[in-house]
């Protein structure tokens, strides 16, 4: 399962965003509360589940 912003930014957790500091294998679950696009700020809930 990936997660996609409305602003094209898609979160894998298996290849997590080592440049934004998360490892990968990191669930989307484990992802800080406080987690934002760090393309364009939105947060975790503006995300869409994407098979």
């Amino acid at each position: 399962m990936k997660y996609v912003c409305p602003c094209g930014y898609e979160y894998d957790p298996a290849v997590g965003d080592p440049e934004n500091g998360i490892a990968p294998g990191t669930k989307w679950e484990d992802l800080p509360e406080a987690f934002v696009c760090p393309i364009c700020g939105l947060d975790k809930s503006a995300f869409e589940e994407q098979a």
